[in-house]
This record gives C-alpha cells, structure tokens and sequence, in this order.
C-alpha cells in the first residue's frame, strides 16, 4: 500500500511542528508504540497540546465511554 503522506498531514492534528514522522503513520505509530505510548491523534486536541500521550492519559480520556458502553 501507498502511502499518501501529504493527505495524512493535512488531516494530522499533532502540534509537535518538527516532527519528521508527519504524515507518516506508520512510522508515527511505531515511534511512540517503543516508548509505551500513542500518537497524539488518537487524543482529542486539548490532551494532544499536553504531550502526554501515555495509556494511562488514554485510559483516563476514554476509560468512562470504553466502560458505559458495555453496560447493558
């Protein structure tokens, strides 16, 4: 697969301007995955601005929704 870097830079909402990795997802994905946390996508923009991009800030942002969606 191709990878269409200039279109996932225009859809990438990381603040970190000099990043080399922009628009690269895979590599981005890869990058935090070594050191145990995600890429800023995944948060919403205010917790991005942060730069903690932890599982436990994912938990903490997404935790409650992941948890009231599996009560039946």
């Amino acid at each position: 697969m191709e990878c269409q870097i200039e279109l996932n830079k225009a859809k990438c909402p990381c603040t970190y301007e000099p990043c080399p990795r922009k628009g690269k997802c895979c590599e981005c994905i890869a990058f935090h995955l070594k050191f145990n946390e995600l890429p800023g996508c995944v948060f919403p923009s205010e917790v991005e601005k942060t730069f903690d991009r932890s599982f436990a800030r994912f938990v903490e942002v997404f935790g409650d929704k992941a948890r009231g969606d599996r009560k039946g």
